[in-house]
């Protein structure tokens, strides 16, 4: 099974990209499924249905979540009913929506999990435990699971991975919108990157309005973020190959290589 991951999709910008590359690029490379990180969907800021439906259309299977997947107040009339979206399992008990689902793809199935770290983030419950009661229940029916960990902190990113090699196919880092040089397939068969970049305006700082940014920083006054909305555009992720020859339910299907994707658009 081929699996793309893409990086965080950051506003306007980065659903065209999304609309003009995916469907050929997911041809190209075979791709069987694919997840992306859709928190930054609409306007820089939350998911909406309308922006939802476009990434679907051009071939996104499961939009994973982050610490902005409420910003829209749209995502309520959705987020439960709406199985391709997951927010952050270790929300507490009695949040809206799932954080982790069961997907079927060419008589396959593949476990997703939407996770978020807590350091400089929002104080959630801990997510090295209660992804580990997720992984348990899944494996109970997949061989494949994937885990997208939302998270500020490089060590935090790296510690999840090593601490879930093994029970998973793969640990992709989300949020810092900066793809890193990382990616590898740990020891005992889990593919991991620290973070696999974004989706959006290339000349920008991190999906945002450069001039914006700055100005932020020379003053020190809050001012409203606004993705960048022109100029060429960059789109990340990673590549994923899982072995199909698991023995059997209870073990994890191990990654054979994770690729990075960058390219300019």
């Amino acid at each position: 099974m081929r699996i793309l991951l893409i990086g965080d999709i950051i506003g306007r910008k980065g659903r065209e990209i999304i609309a003009s590359i995916l469907p050929k690029f997911k041809q190209e490379k075979k791709i069987d499924f694919c997840i992306a990180n859709g928190e930054n969907l609409a306007g820089g800021f939350g998911i909406t249905p309308a922006v939802a439906k476009e990434v679907y259309v051009a071939g996104v299977d499961v939009l994973t979540g982050g610490n902005h997947i409420w910003s829209k107040k749209e995502i309520y009339q959705i987020i439960d009913k709406d199985e391709r979206i997951l927010r952050p399992l270790n929300y507490p008990i009695g949040v809206p929506g799932c954080g982790g689902r069961i997907y079927t793809v060419s008589n396959q199935r593949i476990g997703v999990i939407s996770l978020c770290g807590r350091v400089f983030m929002d104080n959630l419950d801990c997510p090295f435990r209660t992804v580990r009661l997720e992984i348990e229940r899944m494996r109970t029916e997949t061989q494949n699971i994937i885990v997208d960990f939302h998270a500020e902190a490089t060590s935090e990113k790296v510690a999840m991975g090593l601490y879930l090699d093994g029970l998973v196919s793969a640990v992709i880092g989300t949020h810092t919108h900066v793809q890193t040089a990382d990616e590898r397939v740990l020891p005992q068969g889990t593919a991991y990157i620290t973070d696999t970049g974004m989706v959006g305006a290339k000349n920008s700082v991190i999906g945002v309005d450069s001039a914006v940014i700055i100005k932020r920083f020379l003053t020190s006054i809050p001012i409203k973020f606004e993705p960048t909305k022109t100029g060429p555009g960059i789109f990340c992720g990673v590549i994923i190959e899982i072995s199909s020859d698991t023995p059997c339910c209870g073990t994890v299907a191990n990654a054979l290589s994770i690729k990075r994707v960058q390219c300019e658009v």
